[in-house]
């Protein structure tokens, strides 16, 4: 193979060679170039003004040569005025284009020979009776390869001449069409493209000679090079090709962008782009997410691996950051205000080397800033808010209302949503630069923490180099986190598109069978999280299974989807150690064995039976079952039709069996929560296990008289579940139908004096045995509350638990209220935890006194 050449090119500056290093690293670039210009090091030769784009194409700029701050790439003088000044400009600017790009495509071609460069040997002892690769897995890794190196080479050697004789004659857009035209190839090679990763990943792992070739590949360094070769690995080669694709497309909009739309390359340089383009969006979802960033000055590349908005803790108070972790450098960064109509552009904040990462102990931790946890009622307000905007939409929308209202709302739904995905994340992510500094980023979900982490793990394997970025450095690959980002928006629903999913609001209930695949025995557990608001939150934990390779958990979960789409399972092994336990309530020191995630797909979910899966996850198997209840089919109370039980039977039929003033059942699970459950954290509001709750059921129900030794040996927030199920599963709600849109106007009265009225009348038309369990339960609650600190049960978050299970409306009423999904968080619902939220602040009520007391206003509301 003859060796490229760059003889004859225009001779190129410094910052021309740091263009034709960086340029087209990004897969889009910034085709407006709004940018100011920057003043250029002093001694540096003339050149034009380079936009900040993350490509750091050059560009002219008409502003700086007017103040005086832009310099032209060539004397200007013969070229005339106007349009003669413009045209001696726009071929230039070509031509610049063009070195550039012919400087990149010597580096492509170069890796593609390095790739081809094992494959002759390795064929030629596939025959042998000691092969190193069959020619089955040479013809899958190596495929396509030989058909692009040609096509490439043949587009470099014609275009080269050219670039050599530039001037306003000459033309290449028939070459760039010619090359668009053959992207089938590239479509074959995409279409293969993982199926080659794997067999090579596996071919690495089975065979020691393979391992050892594939792991230093010697590209040949540019001509012009100091470097002779460097060292690259097959897996970075091979990403070479898709990575071309979207350089070429680049290159196509910059050269429109300078070509005359009468210039005879005009049309062929479009459709060429529209080709590309095309492809482009056609293989979008089917290659690998890493892109490559930017290529440093030592000829390497720098992959973008991940990125995702993060919150961190910054001098002690929450900041939105947007993290891109490289293939050797994690950085934190935050989007640039900027004018309408502007480039959007990252501002690097922090940036560490991941040869220089740590993560920290919790017990190194401990000298880290402590995390302030915003209270759960005000999570749950915002909540509220939220939904009660949401609502507001969908009826403007309904009624046609106008734009700009349907704006105004949406832009506060924004706001809202906004400071709860900020306010909301309390799980510490401590990043420790070992030169001194260290980071914290509040999180969410473990799982992603454990996401986060393992990737930065994964990379740190490798041979790994500290570094200091110089400015220019920096500048170009921040500038170029803008167009390498996978992740776009802000993870809020307000971002959504109107035809995206909703997602599930209702009860999913999840029975997590067993898990196989553990090495070694170990206390075992699992949870389970799904996204809720944009985020995802912890919502159930099996036991822990103790000494175990074959953990047996059959524990069922009812879960409340507020518009989720995924479900998450994580599988720890239970740290027992104190020396490793953190003070820090929110770190989670248990070690993950395994993680997975499925997506609730609405069709397959919405059934009445059991659905079982498997999640694999490292080795390890967790078997699950799932079905769905939607939330209107959650609000049909079904009256017993035996009347002996308790379980959806009228309290009064009940108080009057058990010649009691509260049905027994309510008093024991109170009495055993207030005994040994007032300061568990979560009480009420972490679920308790499904077959517990079923259990203590069957036995209430039958009047079992072990129930007072099996209350003694239970859960207690199955014992607090099966309390809230009984409640949920009378034949009407406590504070009864009838009474319910009375409820509604009266706590939404604004005088104070009127609203105390009117909810002791209230109180007071109750039948006396829903009076008097409701006055117990209340009491109960305030207790519980009392005991906020330790259990983080606020009043607030009590009545948001309770709210909905005492108060709600008729099942005919509820059809018409429940109109959408997204009514979960209606304001019915909002006004229902108000009116337990209004009794709970109350100062204590007798019932003595209520029914003594005449002074009311006695005729219904």
């Amino acid at each position: 193979m003859e060796p490229l050449s760059h003889r004859g090119l225009p001779r190129l500056s410094w910052i021309d060679t740091l263009y034709s290093n960086f340029n087209y690293g990004a897969d889009e670039y910034d085709a407006e170039g709004n940018e100011e210009p920057k003043a250029l090091p002093e001694g540096s030769e003339t050149m034009p003004y380079i936009d900040e784009s993350p490509t750091m194409s050059p560009q002219l700029s008409a502003r700086g040569q007017e103040s005086g701050d832009g310099v032209s790439p060539t004397p200007t003088d013969g070229l005339g005025t106007g349009g003669e000044r413009e045209a001696g400009k726009g071929l230039e600017m070509r031509k610049l284009v063009l070195s550039g790009f012919l400087a990149s495509e010597e580096i492509y071609i170069n890796q593609l020979e390095a790739l081809l460069l094992p494959m002759k040997p390795l064929k030629a002892t596939a025959t042998t009776s000691q092969p190193v690769l069959t020619l089955q897995q040479i013809e899958t890794i190596f495929y396509k390869i030989q058909d692009i190196y040609e096509i490439h080479k043949e587009f470099y050697d014609s275009l080269c001449p050219k670039v050599q004789q530039w001037d306003s004659n000459v033309t290449m857009g028939h070459l760039f069409q010619k090359l668009a035209s053959q992207l089938g190839v590239y479509k074959a090679f995409v279409d293969n493209y993982k199926i080659a990763l794997e067999t090579a990943e596996k071919c690495s792992q089975s065979n020691y000679q393979f391992q050892k070739i594939s792991e230093e590949l010697k590209v040949k360094g540019p001509k012009d090079s100091k470097e002779s070769h460097t060292s690259v690995t097959m897996e970075a080669l091979l990403y070479k090709p898709i990575d071309r694709v979207t350089r070429s497309t680049l290159v196509l909009h910059d050269l429109l962008k300078h070509t005359p739309a009468d210039h005879p390359d005009y049309p062929l340089l479009q459709d060429a782009l529209r080709i590309s383009q095309n492809f482009l969006s056609s293989i979008n979802e089917d290659i690998d997410p890493r892109r490559t960033a930017v290529t440093t000055p030592k000829g390497e590349t720098r992959q973008l691996v991940k990125d995702g908005f993060l919150v961190e803790l910054s001098e002690g108070s929450r900041k939105l950051r947007h993290v891109f972790l490289f293939t050797d450098v994690l950085l934190c960064a935050k989007l640039k205000k900027t004018a309408v109509g502007k480039q959007q552009q990252y501002d690097c904040k922090w940036y560490v080397p991941l040869a220089d990462l740590v993560f920290p102990s919790p017990e190194e931790s401990e000298h880290c800033p402590q995390v302030h946890v915003i209270p759960d009622h005000e999570l749950e307000d915002m909540k509220m808010k939220i939904s009660a905007i949401k609502s507001e939409v969908q009826k403007e929308k309904a009624n046609k209302g106008q734009s700009r209202a349907i704006e105004r709302l949406k832009k506060k739904m924004f706001e809202n949503e906004f400071w709860l995905l900020l306010n909301s994340p309390a799980i510490p992510f401590r990043i420790h630069n070992r030169n001194g500094k260290s980071y914290l980023f509040l999180l969410s979900s473990d799982y992603e923490r454990s996401e986060w982490r393992e990737a930065i793990q994964k990379l740190q394997k490798k041979d790994l180099q500290a570094f200091v970025l110089s400015s220019v450095e920096l500048q170009v690959l921040t500038g170029s986190c803008f167009k390498l980002r996978t992740v776009h928006n802000i993870p809020v629903t307000s971002n959504k598109d109107d035809d995206e999913s909703p997602g599930l609001y209702g009860f999913l209930h999840v029975i997590v069978h067993s898990a196989k695949g553990f090495k070694q025995s170990a206390n075992l557990y699992c949870t389970l999280e799904v996204d809720s608001f944009g985020y995802f939150v912890s919502k159930a934990k099996t036991r822990v299974f103790r000494d175990t390779t074959e953990p047996q958990w059959n524990e069922e979960f009812e879960i409340e989807l507020e518009g989720s789409q995924s479900l998450r399972i994580l599988c720890y092994e239970k740290c027992y150690d104190k020396t490793k336990l953190n003070k820090d309530n929110n770190e989670i020191v248990d070690k993950i064995m395994g993680k997975g995630q499925i997506q609730l797909d609405p069709q397959a979910v919405q059934t009445k039976n059991w659905h079982m899966d498997v999640i694999e996850m490292n080795g390890i198997k967790v078997e699950f079952s799932m079905k769905f209840t939607s939330r209107d089919m959650s609000l049909k109370r079904t009256p017993s039709k035996k009347q002996t039980g308790v379980f959806g039977v009228k309290i009064s039929v009940v108080t009057k069996r058990e010649r009691s003033k509260v049905p027994y059942i309510v008093r024991q699970c109170i009495e055993e929560v207030e005994k040994r459950g007032i300061e568990e954290v979560g009480i009420y509001r972490i679920s308790g296990v499904a077959t517990d709750i079923q259990a203590l059921k069957a036995v209430f129900d039958a009047n079992n008289k072990d129930i007072l030794v099996m209350l003694s040996d239970m859960d207690i927030n199955a014992i607090a579940g099966t309390l809230k199920l009984y409640f949920r599963e009378l034949p009407e709600p406590l504070l009864t139908d009838r009474l319910y849109p009375a409820f509604m106007e009266g706590i939404a009265l604004s005088d104070p004096a009127a609203k105390e009225n009117c909810m002791m009348h209230l109180l007071r038309s109750l039948p006396d045995p829903n009076l008097i369990t409701f006055l117990f339960l209340l009491e109960h609650l305030k207790r519980v509350a009392e005991k906020e600190p330790i259990n983080k049960m606020s009043l607030h978050n009590l009545a948001t638990v309770f709210g909905p299970t005492l108060l709600r409306p008729s099942e005919g009423e509820s059809k018409a209220h429940l109109t959408l999904a997204s009514d979960i968080w209606s304001h019915d619902v909002m006004a229902q935890v108000q009116v337990l939220l209004y009794y709970l602040q109350h100062p204590p009520i007798s019932f003595t006194e209520l029914k003594r007391n005449t002074l009311y206003f006695s005729t219904d509301v």
